[in-house]
């Protein structure tokens, strides 16, 4: 099988861990960097996003490359990530030319920070999109999608794994976030700040706010972050609300690095994670996120008991990118000779 990726190629993007799921299943592919589509510029991004309805500046010149590249390698699956700079006419050309062309719906198109007309009038072209999340299945049939499936995150285990043991980590912590600094997260962080817990936080705009500026360390890769999860007492898993989420590309590589997770507590998180202090601890309210954080900073047999659960439940199920990305092509080998189902397709 020929499998075009259309995603950004960059390290901690899903493209980037697609395209390690296709070396590792051995997959004749390539990739084609989406990042091609945007201005060259922080102002003209800046500048299409704001004022151009959320459309990448060289929207068509990009979907006339991909179209050239696709006639030239001929791929049986064009597969793009998120909200892929790819118009309904790209989309419609590439199945002309007998590519299966499929979306990985990572990013909540409803979003009303991301929602685009551009796009959203492109999904109906899509033979399927797969998202990973629940809430949105129905909004993508009713605009037309014929095939919609749920597919969560992943975890690539070349990238995701625990810190060595001989070698030092980062500072300790007794709790770590790594997340952008969405308004219902803030509220949640100075919560676990104000009750006395020393708090590392990695991600976006945590430096814009007194409470968090403290502790805030930055963006940075995944030897950090998997340094940093060596170092701290407890992981913290938020969802994000705006997005819709039940779970986050951070609650496969939470539980992939390894150490202690207190998880928001959603349908998602218990089906991967298995019930309340199996492998996880959870919690709903901000009183309960603090009482819990507190508890596990002062208990580390339960860390402990908890980390080696989770490592096992993990190391059970097909919960990797190329897992991800080996369903995502069965289905569409499926659909062309009308064997798969929909309950074949999930393997968590």
């Amino acid at each position: 099988m020929k499998l075009l990726i259309i995603g950004f190629s960059q390290p901690a993007h899903v493209g980037n861990y697609l395209v390690s799921a296709a070396r590792q299943l051995r997959l004749d592919y390539q990739i084609i960097d989406a990042s091609g589509a945007e201005a060259s510029s922080r102002i003209g991004r800046s500048f299409y996003f704001r004022m151009c309805g959320k459309r990448p500046a060289r929207l068509h010149r990009f979907g006339t490359r991909v179209l050239a590249v696709c006639a030239e390698m001929r791929p049986d699956v064009v597969l793009s990530t998120g909200r892929a700079p790819l118009d309904r006419s790209h989309i419609v050309r590439l199945r002309e030319l007998g590519a299966s062309v499929i979306n990985y719906s990572t990013d909540d198109p409803w979003n009303p920070a991301l929602r685009a007309s551009w796009f959203l009038s492109a999904l109906p072209a899509y033979d399927a999109v797969f998202t990973t999340r629940h809430a949105n299945i129905e909004d993508f049939r009713s605009c037309g999608v014929r095939s919609v499936h749920f597919l969560p995150f992943a975890y690539d285990p070349d990238v995701h794994r625990p810190w060595p043991e001989n070698i030092p980590t980062g500072a300790p912590s007794d709790v770590l976030f790594v997340g952008g600094c969405d308004g219902d997260r803030l509220s949640l962080i100075t919560a676990i700040i104000d009750a006395g817990l020393d708090v590392a936080l990695f991600g976006g705009y945590w430096n814009r706010h007194s409470k968090t500026r403290p502790h805030w360390r930055g963006i940075a890769d995944q030897d950090t972050i998997r340094s940093a999860s060596a170092a701290t007492r407890v992981c913290l898993c938020l969802v994000r609300r705006a997005n819709r989420d039940g779970h986050v590309m951070r609650s496969f590589e939470a539980a992939a690095i390894g150490g202690c997770i207190l998880a928001e507590d959603t349908a998602d998180h218990r089906q991967f994670f298995g019930p309340e202090n199996q492998a996880v601890r959870y919690f709903k309210t901000v009183l309960q996120l603090v009482q819990q954080a507190k508890i596990l900073v002062a208990d580390a047999e339960a860390r402990v008991r908890l980390s080696a659960q989770l490592r096992e439940r993990l190391a059970a199920g097909r919960n990797t990118y190329a897992d991800r990305l080996a369903a995502m092509l069965r289905l569409v080998e499926g659909r062309q000779s009308n064997v798969m189902r929909p309950d074949q397709l999930l393997g968590v």
